[in-house]
C-alpha cells in the first residue's frame, strides 16, 4: 500500500500542478482582458475629456460672443433713446415756433382787418367760409366784430356769431 502511495503521490502532485498551471494561464487570460478594458476606458475617459474641454472652450467662446452683441445692442439701444430724445426736443421746439409763426400771422391780418373800415372787411368775410372768417374775427376787440358783422348779411353773420361761440372758449383754453 505504501508503495501504492508512493507511485499515486508523484500523480497527485503532477495532476494538482497541471491544475495549478491551468488555474494561472486562465487568470493570466482574464488579466490580460482586464487590461485591455482598462485601456479602452481610458482612452474613452480621455476622449470625454476632450471632447468636454473644447465643449467648454466653445461654449465660452459663445458665451463673449453674446456679452459682446448684448453690449453692442445696450450700446445702439441708448443711442438711438439719445436721438429719440433729441427729436423729440426739436420737434417741441418746432412746434413752438411754428405757433409763435401762426400767432404772429394771425395778429397781423388782425391788424390788418381792424385798420380797414368795417364795410370793406364786411365785404371781404363773407366771401370767406364761415369758419375762416370767424377764426379772423375770433382775433378782433369785440368792439370791431360788432361794427363787421352789422355790416354782413344776417345769414353769414349768424353762422359766424355761431362759430365765434364755439371758437372763443377754445381760445380762452
Amino acid at each position: 500500500m505504501r508503495a501504492l502511495f508512493l507511485m499515486l503521490l508523484p500523480l497527485l502532485l503532477f495532476a494538482d500542478r497541471t491544475q495549478l498551471l491551468e488555474c494561472n494561464k486562465i487568470f493570466e487570460e482574464r488579466k490580460q482582458e482586464l487590461e485591455l478594458k482598462l485601456e479602452e476606458i481610458d482612452e474613452a475617459r480621455q476622449a470625454y475629456e476632450a471632447l468636454k474641454d473644447a465643449t467648454e472652450a466653445m461654449f465660452k467662446r459663445k458665451e463673449a460672443l453674446l456679452r459682446k452683441k448684448e453690449s453692442d445692442l445696450n450700446a445702439t439701444r441708448r443711442k438711438l433713446e439719445a436721438e429719440r430724445k433729441e427729436l423729440e426736443a426739436l420737434i417741441a421746439k418746432n412746434e413752438e415756433l411754428l405757433k409763435a409763426i401762426k400767432e404772429a400771422k394771425a395778429d397781423k391780418v388782425a391788424q390788418t382787418y381792424a385798420k380797414m373800415k368795417a364795410s370793406a372787411a364786411a365785404q371781404i368775410l363773407e366771401q370767406m367760409k364761415a369758419q375762416e372768417a370767424a377764426r379772423i374775427l375770433a382775433t378782433l376787440k369785440p368792439k370791431t366784430v360788432g361794427k363787421i358783422l352789422s355790416k354782413m348779411s344776417p345769414q353769414k353773420a349768424s353762422k359766424i356769431t355761431l362759430l365765434l361761440e364755439e371758437e372763443i372758449p377754445e381760445k380762452r383754453k
